[in-house]
């Protein structure tokens, strides 16, 4: 029997986090063949909209063996050929359902910066983001369920919780957020092994309701440049380039990254040298999802936990653009609730969010018994 589920979000994907109009170019991009069945649904009821859908299909084996043996040239002409069809479009939905999560790794760290930098810098951040409208989003595949410690039904029905949230009531409550990021000039963060100051005055606040990432649910801002001063220590594993980091902790002078230790160290300092900008911090976020409790070693989830922080290396986002540009954009994840160590934040001295929850009464509505 058909699920109804995967219908309703085609058409949330379409109608709202995209907002597809009639005669309109979409990409549907599928990063697994696992997300075929949802990309079919997508494309079918984007051509009942009276859209133009197209769709690319990328297997990461096959990525793996381009990447081991492609030069700078060879990346550069696939970038070519990408950003060419990315600009003729207006609207873009990539469906991630790889299954295997870790395919890239053993891939050398020249390779993966090339292609950073010539492939997935002018196609994406270049050309996606900033002109196009655009959604992201997992799969429910037997491999995410495996990273997230459950059976197969229990991810699915967790996915479509997520997924298929009230993003218009979610939208509305984070008003009040946005508006007094906007006026806020300096934030404290304290919590274990970690004590972080930075402003974020004249740094516009952006909130994230479904309309670039499902699932959803931020508001953002970023630090002024070199504002930052401190130490954060993460309580969230994280992955980069296929290669999953612990405990890691970051000490700032004036914004930037003057000391970074994890697991992996080498590994770490490697990706905060890729360059100039990725030693600084481009964003800062509050996740606010209230179907997302625990990591799941996803970032697009767990970047969303309530009552979580991320504070994120690397490129600024276009919509709070504090001028740091880099290669990477790398959203770290703490969490703040008391199964997680508790934690404060600060604006201008006040305290707005104690443990993961919000503490001022305009604030109360993001809660999560609010947003369910």
């Amino acid at each position: 029997m058909k699920d109804i589920r995967y219908e309703k979000l085609a058409n949330n994907l379409l109608t709202y986090s995209v907002n597809i109009q009639k005669g309109e170019h979409i990409l549907v991009e599928i990063l697994g063949e696992a997300g075929i069945p949802l990309a079919k649904e997508i494309i079918k009821r984007a051509e009942q909209l009276g859209a133009r859908p197209y769709f690319n299909i990328i297997n990461y084996e096959i990525l793996r063996e381009f990447l081991n043996n492609a030069d700078e040239e060879q990346i550069k002409m696939y970038a070519k050929h990408d950003k060419a069809r990315m600009e003729e479009m207006d609207a873009y939905i990539g469906i991630r359902a790889t299954s295997n999560t870790a395919e890239l790794n053993g891939i050398c760290k020249e390779k993966l910066e090339l292609y950073n930098k010539y492939y997935t810098l002018p196609v994406h951040f270049d050309q996606r983001v900033k002109h196009t409208k655009w959604c992201i989003l997992r799969y429910p595949n037997e491999s995410m369920a495996q990273m997230s410690k459950m059976n197969t039904e229990e991810f699915e029905n967790f996915f479509f919780n997520v997924c298929n949230l009230d993003y218009v009531k979610m939208s509305k409550a984070m008003d009040a957020l946005k508006n007094l990021m906007n006026i806020t000039d300096k934030v404290h963060i304290v919590e274990n092994d970690t004590d972080l100051t930075f402003s974020i005055k004249g740094i516009p606040a952006e909130k994230y309701m479904g309309t670039f990432n499902i699932p959803d649910g931020e508001v953002a801002t970023a630090p002024v440049k070199n504002s930052v001063n401190g130490y954060i220590t993460y309580n969230t594993e994280t992955s980069y380039n296929g290669i999953t980091f612990n405990n890691i902790r970051f000490e700032f002078k004036n914004g930037k990254i003057i000391k970074a230790t994890a697991n992996k160290e080498k590994e770490l300092n490697e990706i905060l040298d890729t360059d100039e900008g990725a030693r600084y911090i481009g964003e800062f976020a509050i996740g606010l999802n209230p179907y997302i409790e625990k990591p799941i070693g996803d970032t697009l989830f767990d970047e969303k936990i309530k009552g979580s922080f991320h504070f994120t290396p690397g490129d600024s986002l276009e919509e709070s653009d504090n001028g740091n540009r880099s290669s990477i954009h790398w959203d770290i994840v703490n969490i703040q609730t008391p199964e997680h160590g508790g934690g404060k934040i600060y604006f201008d001295d006040v305290l707005i969010r104690e443990n993961g929850r919000f503490v001022l009464p305009e604030l109360e509505c993001l809660n999560p018994e609010n947003l369910m």
